[in-house]
């Protein structure tokens, strides 16, 4: 495989291994998280490749040739994970009071415009694949740098509206951070935290949607599962993601529906 590392820093990508990890939340999803990848691995074998092994062995700067093995490993199933169209990277902070990295869209974009996203974007020809999709996007939109990442793993993929398919990546980041805003794509990053999101109720949302089929275009009220987090809704896409990060890591069950009002049932 060709590593397309033509952003400095990008050939220093680290993974967060569970022992190492404190805080207790964190290092239950890292642990699930990890061992549903190895498991995959174990279904569809993957070919290590010895430049992964290269990189990761500055992984935690430690010398069990064990981390550096599991370190690789999961590299290279990140690496190898088939490419979708697009990748966001779903970041939490590690501190003993996680909080996950949110944006709201610019207004101005022509799709998912003033929605709150993870950061993230289309992948681009020579990415290589979906990690250095999902770090390219969040460094570009948020100034995030690769080399402040911490993986932990994947989760399964997404479909948009659109119908693009969509693999979020998950990291552990630095709490303290700088990030600043791309207004040309983002208006506002803001915060969630992970503790009171996994266990904080959803919402109904009530969103005019254009549906639109063979025959005709209709505006119609779509009702949704929703969280409010910082004065924002979070829904769609997003809210998808979050609940699969959800039920990955803790168990918790959501239903995600999109349901007209006052259809008929």
């Amino acid at each position: 495989m060709v590593r397309p590392w033509h952003f400095e820093h990008f050939d220093q990508l680290k993974v967060a291994l569970p022992s190492y990890i404190h805080q207790p939340m964190l290092r239950q999803l890292a642990e699930r998280m990890q061992t549903q990848l190895l498991l995959e691995a174990m279904i569809s074998p993957i070919t290590h490749n010895p430049d992964n092994h290269d990189s990761s062995a500055n992984l935690n700067n430690v010398d069990s040739i064990d981390d550096i093995s599991h370190s690789a490993r999961i590299l290279d199933r990140l690496y190898q994970t088939p490419i979708a169209d697009a990748s966001v990277l779903v970041a939490i902070t590690n501190e003993s009071r996680p909080k996950l990295l949110l944006t709201r869209r610019a207004v101005h974009l022509s799709s998912h415009a003033g929605e709150v996203s993870c950061a993230g974007g289309k992948y681009e020809e020579g990415d290589g694949n979906n990690v250095f999709t999902a770090l390219r996007e969040a460094l570009e939109e948020t100034a995030l740098p690769p080399n402040k990442v911490q993986l932990l793993g994947q989760l399964p993929i997404q479909t948009s509206k659109s119908g693009m398919s969509v693999r979020p990546i998950v990291a552990l980041i630095a709490p303290d951070l700088i990030l600043v805003p791309e207004l040309g794509e983002i208006s506002r990053i803001f915060w969630a935290d992970f503790e009171t999101l996994i266990t904080q109720p959803t919402v109904e949302y009530a969103i005019k949607y254009n549906m639109q089929d063979d025959l005709q275009e209709q505006m119609v009220t779509l009702l949704t599962p929703s969280w409010q987090i910082d004065g924002e809704t979070v829904w769609g896409l997003t809210g998808k993601v979050l609940a699969s990060l959800l039920e990955t890591g803790f168990d918790r069950q959501l239903e995600w529906y999109y349901r007209i009002q006052n259809a008929a049932r």
